[in-house]
């Protein structure tokens, strides 16, 4: 939903100035709080994370509803703060799940389920604003949409509790994915300075500090160039890109008939043409349309196009394409995280460096927007950036092994007590460590079905 609401340039309202600024002041503390994330997620626990995590969408949904009624500014730069905050701990907690939960060859799947569900948010919450907006010509949003969006955002605040921790996970090979719920802050510490010491980390850096630096282009530019439910439409053709963009690398990711390592280099090599295009594509726009940032001193109107207009066709044609390779560069970027460890504490730590990393560079771009950058010098920094981060990515997919199970120890069924298993609903043809052989050949006899009633493990 929060995607949406970006989608709609500058958060539906028109002065995007000031929610260039409270976007950086969100990805700001985002990236502080990332970078912590995934260790207060492995202290904590993931379903009181996510449950904290939730809490500051409708608070940064509801203080734009207070600015578009009441033009209360302050209180949209605190609310960014906040979500920056509790987004971080949300993302982090997202990252342990979707990469640590499925087994090896699911992983690509994995990503495109996750950010199908996660797009399909920005799809319902467009829908809406498109709903409510399609008779309209105003050039910013509605507050009926504002309320519908928070709504809805409030409702996860309790599904979140819903999840279940990793060793209450039983994948459908029998295998465990973590034994034991959470880890001491004392390991978690030790552990978290080592991430920092890791080369593969450091490689990274760059492809996940430039994941998410051109949002603040795309927002500002739809921002410019359209009126409020021609930006609608632009939200909603945009968030159908990204489950385009999502379940297409993931599929190229579990089903390219090559081992990990091959999946890996074809899904890289895939991912930088599509970048490539996308940005020759945009800085053609950017150069054809001469587009420049809307400035009232010195007499330069937003456009406010509207969808009848025959040219608004093509930039909705390029933004759909940039959130096709947006959702293709995460899918990348997650899976090569998940190609180095099975580990879900140390893929919550890795995905809270990637959020912290992706945070640091957003707020730096919507900080280089609020002070009226040029469109086309935003452009061109981040194409550079891309430039400059995937030779460096490529060293680590080149180190990619075909697996990680070898290298780390895994918990099989077969092997565990059922008194450890938590009463789990395990796998058609497992059954848990027998105390005799009459008691293993009645485990492996009783469906697992029979007793997904009481189950309190999820198999995957």
């Amino acid at each position: 939903m929060f995607t949406a609401m970006n989608g709609l340039g500058a958060g539906g309202t028109t002065n995007v100035i000031l929610v260039d600024i409270a976007n950086s002041v969100l990805y700001g503390v985002f990236s502080l709080t990332g970078f912590v994330g995934g260790s207060i997620t492995n202290v904590i626990g993931v379903r009181l994370t996510l449950c904290i995590g939730t809490t500051g969408y409708a608070l940064y949904i509801g203080s734009l509803w207070s600015y578009q009624l009441h033009g209360t500014s302050a209180f949209l730069v605190v609310a960014g703060g906040v979500l920056g905050f509790t987004a971080g701990l949300l993302w982090s907690a997202q990252g342990q799940i979707m990469l640590a939960y499925p087994a090896e060859k699911d992983k690509g799947r994995a990503f495109g389920l996750f950010w199908s569900i996660f797009c399909l948010g920005g799809v319902v919450g467009a829908s809406i604003a498109l709903g409510i907006l399609h008779q309209s010509s105003l050039p910013a949003v509605s507050t009926g949409v504002y309320l519908a969006f928070m709504i809805i955002m409030l409702s996860s605040i309790v599904t979140s509790l819903l999840i279940l921790p990793p060793n209450h996970v039983v994948r459908a090979d029998g295998t465990l994915v973590e034994m034991q719920p959470s880890i001491s802050v004392a390991v978690e510490l030790r552990e978290f300075v080592k991430l920092f010491r890791d080369w593969r980390m450091i490689a990274l850096l760059p492809l996940f500090f430039t994941s998410n630096y051109f949002y603040a282009y795309q927002a500002s530019v739809v921002s410019a160039l359209y009126n409020a439910r021609t930006r609608a439409l632009s939200s909603f053709l945009t968030n159908l890109g990204s489950i385009v963009g999502a379940n297409f690398i993931g599929a190229v990711l579990d089903h390219t008939p090559l081992k990990r390592r091959g999946r890996a280099i074809t899904a890289f090599a895939v991912v930088a043409g599509i970048q490539l295009l996308m940005y020759s594509s945009a800085l053609a726009f950017q150069i054809q349309y001469d587009l420049k940032r809307p400035d009232a001193a010195k007499g330069i109107e937003g456009r406010h196009w509207d969808w009848t207009n025959p040219r608004t066709r093509g930039p909705l044609m390029l933004f759909l394409l940039f959130f096709i390779g947006d959702a293709s560069y995460q899918g990348l970027a997650y899976y090569i995280l998940s190609s180095l460890t099975n580990d879900p504490f140390r893929l919550a730590r890795m995905t809270g460096y990637y959020k912290g990393l992706q945070s640091a560079g957003a707020a730096i771009a919507f900080g280089m927007d609020a002070v009226a950058t040029p469109y086309l010098t935003e452009l061109l920094v981040c194409f550079a950036l891309v430039l400059f981060a995937f030779p460096l990515a490529l060293l680590v997919v080149l180190k990619i092994k075909d697996s990680s199970y070898e290298d780390e120890k895994t918990y099989h069924v077969e092997n565990i007590t059922a008194g450890d298993l938590h009463n789990a609903a395990l796998p058609e043809g497992h059954g848990a460590k027998a105390e005799s052989k009459q008691d293993l050949e009645l485990a492996r006899a009783t469906p697992a079905e029979e007793g997904a009633e009481d189950a309190k493990v999820v198999v995957l």
